[in-house]
This record gives structure tokens, C-alpha cells and sequence, in this order.
């Protein structure tokens, strides 16, 4: 059953140096329970597209030029303030990419994992504090009861990012976002919190977008991966698909760059140049510039922009079949 859908989204920054074009045409859709991740480089515009969602972008600068996201019934674009506050934080919560600068230092932990109960679901503060020590102890902070009166800097990089956690599903949302959740995290710590959204994830039946440049992660996290450069969606595929049989030529890049320990000798793959300027307009693909990968088909990318979409793959010999649509993006 379909919770989110979003069509042509498109988000643009007015600048001293022009009008940036910062998600363009964007157009994806999430089931119930199921996890989309979007992969890009910093700067795709991974985040705005989820800041646009929530009402985030701060205007001005920022702008919804166009589009809509329909939540349950609801254009989360074009919802009023109030409606759109009874949302979020209730039905779709978002866990940001550093939990040290989107956790207030000022107040305990107990005070912001409350609030959210008694803004959205008008609890008691006793009750709603029981509920908050319930939920540390879900995240496996231990001796929850005591820990839930500290401060933020009191908690490590992991267990401040568990009280994130927390903190976003204490409401038992629809939909849970999160913003590169395991960045600054060594790789231990990056797992038990990637374990953690998928344990809760599952006890919840929420549906997830995860967002991020690692494609590792979205390798074990994913049923559906959007691959975004430059502001636009360039692939989408289901994740077995996509890892199988990438078309887009910056898909093929990232997948190249992950470091392999099967050979000593072999190189690693980088991907020379600098993103476009997205205050400029873009004619054709804005990977081309940068692409030594080459091209699996004959695209017509100097012309026009071009999204693929992996549509089956023969794992016995490795045929695909893949759908092309130009200057038009994937849901």
C-alpha cells in the first residue's frame, strides 16, 4: 500500500549568484514498511529533497518551485503551517545527520524526548517521562532511568545518535527519515545503529528513506535505491537490480569506488572533477563532463537528461532489460 508519493519535485535557492537549482524534477514513491534509499555525493540534493518534504527549506532563500508529495491523502507541499506540524513529528519523523548540533546542550535528554508526547499526543509530563525511559531502554542505553536526566555531551557519538533514534520513533511514526545516520560513526558503531532502525523498523512496520553516500550501506538496508547527481534522479532500481546490472554511468562510478580487498593490485577508482554548478543550467546529462566510465547505451545525453531504470536481470547470464526515459525521472 503506497504512503508516500512524490511527483516532480522541484526545490531552487535565489543566491547573489543566481537561481540554484538544488532538486529538479524529482518524482519517487514508498510502501508501507518498505525502506528507499537515496544515494548521491554531497551536494546532490539527498537532504533538500527531504527538507521539502517536512517544510524544512528556510524561505527565503529557499523555494518549492514546483511539484507535489502526497502523504496519506495529504500534498505536504501545499499543507498549511499548523496541519503540517501535526505531522511531523507525529507521523514522519526525521533522525539528522549529527545528533551533537540537532540535540539542544542546553536541556536533558528527558525534556526533548517528552516533548514530542505532550505536543502530539497530549500526555501527562509522568506519564510521557516513563514512556521516554521506556524508549532509551529500547535503543539499549543502559540504565535508562538514570541516563534519561543527563545531558547530551554526557552520551558518546553512539548513544547519542540511539537517543536520536529514539527520540524519532517515541511517537511510533508512518514514516521514518534519516539523514546519513552513521555519519562520524567508526564502523562498529555504524552497524549497531543500522541494526538498530532495522530491529525497530520491523517492530513498528515503519517505512524508511534512507539517505547517503555510502552505497554499502544501502546494500543491506534497501528494497528500492534512487541514485541522485546534480539535483536530479539519474537511476532506480530495486537493490539487487541495481548493484546487479547499473546503467547510469555515475551509478557504475560509485559502485567502482567501493574499496575491494580481492586484489592488492588493483586501483582504486575515483571520480576525477567537481560536480556541476547548479546555478548554471544544465544542458544534457551533468555527469557527462566527469564520466570515464564510458556509456552501456547510446543515451543522447549531450542532448537531454536521461534516468534509467533496471527492469529485470537474468542472473544466469547477466542480461538486463533496462527502460530509458528522457529529460523525465523514475518513481
Amino acid at each position: 500500500m503506497m504512503l508516500l508519493d512524490v511527483r516532480h519535485l522541484s526545490t531552487r535557492f535565489h543566491t547573489r549568484n543566481g537561481m540554484v537549482r538544488a532538486v529538479e524534477d524529482v518524482s519517487f514513491s514508498l510502501e508501507k514498511g518498505k525502506t528507499l534509499g537515496i544515494v548521491g555525493e554531497s551536494g546532490s540534493g539527498k537532504s533538500v529533497t527531504c527538507y521539502s518534504l517536512l517544510g524544512l527549506i528556510p524561505q527565503p532563500p529557499g523555494k518549492i518551485h514546483s511539484g507535489e508529495a502526497w502523504f496519506d491523502g495529504v500534498d505536504l507541499l501545499r499543507a498549511g503551517k499548523r496541519e503540517l506540524a501535526s505531522i511531523r513529528g507525529k507521523r514522519i519523523s526525521m533522525i539528522f545527520q549529527d545528533p551533537m548540533t540537532s540535540l539542544n546542550p542546553y536541556l536533558k535528554v528527558s525534556t526533548q524526548l517528552i516533548e514530542p508526547l505532550v505536543q502530539h499526543l497530549g500526555m501527562r509530563e509522568k506519564d510521557a517521562l516513563q514512556c521516554a525511559i521506556t524508549a532509551l531502554a529500547e535503543v539499549g542505553i543502559q540504565q535508562p532511568d538514570l541516563r534519561v536526566h543527563s545531558y547530551p555531551h554526557e552520551f558518546s557519538g553512539g548513544m547519542r545518535q540511539r537517543v536520536m533514534i529514539a527520540m524519532a520513533l517515541i511517537t511510533r511514526p508512518e514514516l521514518l527519515i534519516c539523514d546519513e545516520p552513521t555519519t562520524a560513526l567508526d564502523v562498529t558503531v555504524q552497524k549497531q545503529v543500522l541494526d538498530l532502525i532495522r530491529e525497530r523498523q520491523r517492530e513498528l512496520g515503519t517505512s524508511v528513506i534512507l539517505i547517503t553516500h555510502d552505497l554499502a550501506v544501502v546494500s543491506g538496508m534497501c528494497d528500492h535505491i534512487h541514485v541522485m547527481y546534480a539535483g536530479r534522479v539519474v537511476e532506480s532500481a530495486p537493490r539487487e537490480r541495481l548493484f546487479a546490472a547499473p546503467q547510469h554511468a555515475y551509478t557504475r562510478a560509485l559502485l567502482a569506488s567501493i574499496p575491494s580487498n580481492k586484489s592488492k593490485q588493483e586501483k582504486l577508482h575515483t571520480i576525477p572533477g567537481l560536480p556541476p554548478n547548479l546555478a548554471e543550467e544544465i544542458h544534457g546529462c551533468a555527469f557527462r563532463p566527469r564520466n570515464t566510465m564510458g556509456s552501456r547505451h547510446n543515451t543522447g545525453c549531450k542532448t537531454a537528461p536521461v534516468a534509467w531504470r533496471v527492469v529485470s536481470v537474468l542472473s544466469s547470464n547477466r542480461r538486463n532489460s533496462v527502460e530509458r526515459q528522457d529529460g523525465g525521472f523514475l518513481s
